[in-house]
């Protein structure tokens, strides 16, 4: 069986079963309060709310995030998805086939929920053993990553979890870089009969260069993970008569390797002969975790429990992934259903049957990953 399929339910005890209910609602709900970045307060109050009455410890903290934590062992597990979306209204509905639309629903409130419904589903032998923190994030479509900024200074997790679409059977070890150029070129206005270049002349040659210098880093790679990808985001000129303006906005996914300072001293080495005014945002470095220990193994093995064959995987877009690797560095994915190539786009939609089995196998996983710790604890010399 293939990674994107979705075995039949197992059979459920009644208990189980109103556990699934009540995280199906927990979902539907969250994606029905809009929350688009900068707006999330009515979802973090309905989010802490639910936790609070399903056993969590839950406030909302300065940055706005959602915060609900369970157990009291010494194993720290941060469980850090984001709350808000893009921008983009899609009527919240339940299809006949179980297929949830909404915006958010697969990025990332899906991974989100399915990150709380599986730490309120843990017992409490379990929570005796780790500490589990959910983190509803604010601010992560957006550039200031607000949230995550604020939660990786208020924790020294000894795992983590990062709450992104990866499909069920997925697990996520690593995103590329981001840097964001902003060119500009004014020049004096001139009669197009004359000689010389305009404004938008110069610009247009100074994205040719940068887009040679982005096609041949990791040129010999065969995969896009390794490579510099360049895109134009915005492109315009204007004149007055007197004074003529060009301007773009150039993005860059940067893979491992390729420090964003880096690479914005490439881009004004190339660039900077034709457009001197030239400005960076979005230093986002790359990241890619090992795929080898205790978290990836607990998921592996919770993920073959329910027929699945788990796939590594690395994604050419960023996450809160990439702003919280400096200073947790330890076991690190992203894991949540869903299909990431609906995110953002106005057909986001999540099967609820894959979300059921995505709260069963992580609710499996965190539970090994707690034994594991406890017994590693308690195998090891004092």
């Amino acid at each position: 069986m293939t990674s994107d399929a979705t075995p039949p339910s197992l059979a459920l005890t009644p208990a189980q079963q109103q556990a699934q209910q009540e995280a199906r609602e927990l979902l539907i709900e969250t994606v029905r309060i809009p929350s688009v970045s900068g707006e999330e307060g009515a979802a973090a109050r309905f989010l802490t709310d639910w936790m609070t009455a399903h056993g969590f410890s839950a406030a909302i903290d300065e940055a706005g995030n959602a915060v609900g934590e369970r157990g009291s062992g010494p194993y720290t597990v941060a469980l850090l998805g984001h709350i808000d979306t893009v921008p983009g209204n899609i009527p919240v509905r339940v299809d006949e086939s179980g297929v949830l639309h909404g915006r958010g629903s697969v990025d990332a409130k899906g991974p989100f929920c399915t990150f709380v419904a599986a730490v309120a589903a843990l017992p409490q032998a379990v929570l005796a053993q780790a500490r589990f923190v959910c983190i509803g994030a604010t601010e992560e479509e957006a550039p200031s990553s607000k949230g995550a900024r604020h939660a990786m200074h208020t924790l020294s997790p000894d795992a983590v979890l990062i709450g992104e679409p990866s499909g069920w059977a997925g697990l996520t070890l690593g995103y590329k870089g981001r840097l964001v150029a902003k060119l500009r070129v004014t020049k004096d206005n001139f009669h197009t009969a004359g000689e010389g270049t305009s404004a938008a002349d110069d610009l247009t040659e100074a994205w040719f260069r940068i887009r040679a210098w982005a096609g041949g880093v990791g040129a010999e790679s065969p995969g896009m993970f390794d490579r510099v990808q360049a895109t134009l985001q915005d492109l315009g000129a204007s004149g007055d008569g007197l004074t003529q303006t060009a301007w773009a906005s150039v993005g860059l996914r940067l893979p491992p390797g390729l420090a964003p300072y880096a690479a914005q001293e490439a881009v004004y080495n190339a660039a900077s002969e034709l457009t001197p005014d030239i400005t960076f945002t979005g230093h986002e470095s790359a990241v890619r975790h090992p795929r080898d220990n205790a978290l990836t193994r607990a998921l592996r093995t919770a993920i073959r429990a329910q027929g699945g064959t788990p796939t590594f995987k690395v994604k050419t877009g960023t996450s809160d992934m990439n702003v919280v690797a400096e200073l947790w560095p330890v076991p690190t994915l992203a894991y949540g259903p869903g299909d990431s190539s609906l995110d953002h786009t106005p057909e986001e939609r999540l099967d609820l049957a894959e979300y059921d089995r995505a709260v069963l196998i992580l609710t499996d996983a965190l539970t090994r990953l707690a034994q594991t710790a406890t017994a590693a604890a308690t195998s090891t010399p004092s």
